[in-house]
């Protein structure tokens, strides 16, 4: 059973940076395509960013140029690096892996992917 644990979440003020990291109790599992989604009170959980096998890494419009996905697999741990964030960042931040290999031919992570953390939590003052 994969086990993902986030970690990193907490209180900035807007334009501050965060980052978050997610760690992956199954080594394999880091060479299959991870990413990040977020959801906040009363929304729907979205897509973030996300990040094959190969280290193609994918993007929201709404975050690109200000957030940085990575992985480490020598540590099982997936990042993502939050700068110039804003109120409409604020929400639970979830790390999410898929070992589907028709995924890569989506390109990005989706919301129904088998293996998902319980989530960090972001939260940005104005």
């Amino acid at each position: 059973q994969v086990q993902l644990v986030e970690s990193g979440g907490g209180s900035v003020q807007a334009g501050g940076s965060l980052s978050l990291s997610c760690t992956a109790s199954e080594y394999s599992y880091t060479q299959h395509f991870m990413g990040w989604f977020r959801q906040a009170p009363g929304k729907e959980r979205e897509r973030v960013a996300s990040i094959d096998s190969d280290g193609t890494t994918s993007y929201a419009d709404s975050v690109k140029g200000r957030f940085t996905i990575s992985k480490d697999n020598d540590k099982n741990t997936l990042y993502l690096k939050m700068n110039s964030l804003q109120p409409e960042g604020a929400a639970m931040y979830y790390c999410g892996a898929d070992p589907r290999s028709w995924i890569r031919g989506v390109g990005c992570l989706k919301v129904d992917a088998p293996y998902w953390g319980q989530g960090t939590q972001v939260t940005v003052s104005s």
